[in-house]
């Protein structure tokens, strides 16, 4: 049965850590961004995150976005330093053209850092894209 369930390619939808100052609390800290860089609307969009390695896992966050405008982006979460260390998943769904799409965006343990950052799409801040 599931072969039968056609779920088509994710294309100009990225997730990306950014390291943003925050003047509040007067220090950097990153962001989770998910970036929609397509000529189309994304709609009822889904995102399950967690961070993970082979010892410890952090608890399940839901995010929800109605819409995502056609080349916008929109803030998904705060991470802390904590949670760099560890393997961080975003399972993104969303629906295009009555259609769903799905697809998993990882980054490696200690992979969102400083020397790993660079250009994004859209956002003017550089930053680390997931894979």
């Amino acid at each position: 049965m599931k072969k039968d369930i056609k779920i088509p390619e994710v294309k100009d939808v990225y997730v990306a850590a950014v390291k943003e100052f925050n003047k509040e609390f007067q220090a950097d800290e990153w962001n989770v961004y998910l970036i929609n860089n397509g000529e189309k609307d994304l709609e009822m969009v889904l995102i399950v995150s967690k961070g993970f390695d082979k010892k410890r896992e952090t608890s399940l966050m839901r995010h929800k976005l109605e819409k995502l405008p056609s080349k916008t982006f929109a803030k998904i979460e705060f991470v802390q330093d904590e949670v760099l260390e560890l393997n961080n998943e975003f399972k993104v769904s969303y629906f295009m053209d009555s259609k769903m799409y799905d697809k998993k965006f990882s980054f490696k343990k200690h992979s969102i850092k400083e020397t790993s950052l660079g250009e994004i799409p859209i956002i003017p801040l550089k930053g680390v894209l997931a894979e």
